[in-house]
């Protein structure tokens, strides 16, 4: 997990939502968000920011 870019690592997250996968995935991912202090965006249907 540590080998992926943060990028990577949030794009993973945002395709693991919209794929529905495992809640344990899903927990694993946001952990390591977290971990690595970084800052998720509120996407819309269309993919645009919500701010």
């Amino acid at each position: 997990m540590r080998q992926i870019s943060d990028e990577t690592l949030i794009d993973s997250y945002y395709k693991a939502l919209d794929l529905r996968l495992e809640s344990d995935f899903l927990e694993l991912l946001l952990a390591e968000i977290q971990r690595r202090k970084l800052k998720l965006t509120v996407l819309v249907k269309d993919g645009t920011p919500l701010n």
